[in-house]
């Protein structure tokens, strides 16, 4: 019997998942590509699920890429609507260093066949070599993020052509570039990425004084802000800090090379383990062109510990041979220069059809110095987490002693500060190993793994000091 396995989240059938490597949205079916190994021993390579209608049940295809010739792996990269197909750009690692490559995927729209060879590739996806490579004083280029670019300076009248953010240089330092297309084929480089204004990467250093830490993994999105309706490019980035991945967002417009700065960094999860958010393309006719920047839509790895993590350690993988799931995906807007995430629709009816899975929901009156708490009990009725709102901050505690043998009993609990004059309300979904928290109607999102002594048996909700619980809502698997 599984009990680490989530059922809503996307996590591999077997062998480690290391991140969403790109995410298009094509009419009502979801086309998640994501970077794997099918083993511990095996080289990453693309595999690609795909979900009709609401992205919590992935049905697996054949994989898109795998290392060929000399290339030791592939890395994750971006998946974006071509003129004639599908565009995957992917990272190609070989002993000489990383170039990013492109490979269409033609008729997307079939529905995809399964071979019985489990490491069979799609034979509708083809190469055609690299699509950005060394240029000047700037090499390995990898992680690209490809997006429609803007036709002119006034963002209403539309795109045309493509934008590519990726990173260049070595792991240590970084430098983010920008190249341009007129088609997604041929690249033209445009430069490094620069900042007008403080971008806050510095935010909750010890040392003010230390150098930035490396930013890895850039993606870029457009909203329109709710306050005052101009639309604004958010930078997504994550910042390696001590063997932790830290992930958030700047709000800004790229204009050219430069990025000028809005609101400087802000953290976009606050739990354990939400790292490398990708973003969402779609194809035309999919979106409303007059509501497209109303809400995005990202997916992150749930694995906060970095590249120092050993995969193979994990309870995931000793006992049910896979590893790391991603995040539900999430729909983000923007109000007033702060980004509010809320889980993509249709959750509710998802985590009552399911095994397993939970959630609680409830509209809340939380004074200063009064609390809801609300405990995961495991398979035997013990604590394994506890979820607090206390008004002003809301922790995540995994490190109840007899939460899985202990496994997280070192494990601090996680923290985020509430705006003031939000409406208290607070969602909890426990599905498998995986708890994701939404507090005050999105404006806080916190995702951490928590491994259960026999799945999750029941939620435990209690009020405290003057604290009220309005309305709530309990979901549950069958």
């Amino acid at each position: 019997m599984t009990t680490h396995r989530p059922e809503l989240h996307f996590a591999p059938e077997a062998g480690i998942l290391d991140a969403p490597a790109g995410v298009l949205l094509d009419g009502e079916t979801w086309h998640l590509f994501t970077q794997y190994h099918p083993d511990a021993e095996s080289p990453a390579r693309w595999g690609h699920s795909y979900s009709e209608e609401l992205p919590f049940d992935w049905l697996e295809c054949d994989d898109a890429l795998a290392p060929v010739g000399g290339e030791m792996s592939l890395r994750a990269g971006s998946v974006a609507e071509g003129p004639e197909a599908v565009h995957l750009y992917f990272t190609s690692v070989t002993n000489t260093g990383t170039s990013v490559r492109l490979a269409t995927y033609t008729d997307i729209a079939d529905i995809c066949e399964v071979d019985d060879d489990p490491l069979a590739l799609d034979p509708a996806v083809m190469r055609h070599g690299q699509a950005a490579s060394a240029v000047k004083n700037y090499r390995n280029f990898r992680s690209p993020c490809v997006v429609p670019d803007w036709t002119a300076e006034d963002r209403d009248e539309g795109h045309t052509g493509y934008l590519m953010l990726a990173l260049s240089g070595n792991s240590e330092e970084p430098v983010p570039v920008i190249l341009h297309s007129p088609d997604g084929e041929n690249w033209d480089f445009s430069g490094p990425l620069t900042f007008d204004g403080d971008p806050g990467f510095r935010q909750g250093e010890v040392a003010p004084g230390s150098p930035l830490p490396p930013v890895v993994s850039p993606r870029i999105i457009r909203l329109r802000d709710e306050v005052d309706e101009q639309i604004y490019d958010i930078l997504l980035v994550t910042l390696e800090r001590e063997g932790r991945d830290i992930s958030g967002y700047l709000v800004g417009r790229l204009e050219e090379t430069t990025f000028h700065i809005v609101s400087g960094f802000q953290r976009i999860d606050y739990g354990h383990d939400f790292t490398r958010p990708r973003n969402t393309n779609v194809t035309t006719g999919t979106i409303n062109p007059d509501r497209q920047y109303d809400e995005a839509r990202v997916f992150g790895l749930l694995n906060g510990t970095g590249r120092g993590d050993d995969a193979t350690k994990h309870p995931s993988y000793e006992a049910e041979g896979w590893a790391n799931a991603l995040s539900l995906p999430r729909h983000l807007t923007l109000q007033g220069g702060v980004i509010y995430q809320t889980p993509a629709p249709g959750l509710p009816d998802a985590v009552r059809m399911s095994d397993n899975a939970r959630s609680w929901t409830g509209i809340l009156e939380v004074p200063s110095g009064s609390s809801v708490t609300v405990t995961l009990l495991d398979g035997n009725g013990d604590p394994a987490a506890v979820v607090s709102h206390n008004g002003d901050t809301i922790t995540l505690d995994r490190s109840m002693g007899k939460a899985f043998n202990g496994y997280y009993s070192d494990s601090e609990a996680a923290e985020a500060t509430l705006a003031e004059g939000d409406s208290d309300s607070l969602t909890v979904v426990v599905d498998g190993s995986t708890v994701e928290v939404y507090a005050d109607g999105g404006q806080v999102a916190m995702a951490s793994r928590v491994y259960f002594d026999g799945g999750c048996s029941d939620i435990d909700v209690d009020a405290s000091g003057d604290a009220v619980i309005e309305q709530s809502w309990s979901r549950s698997g069958s």
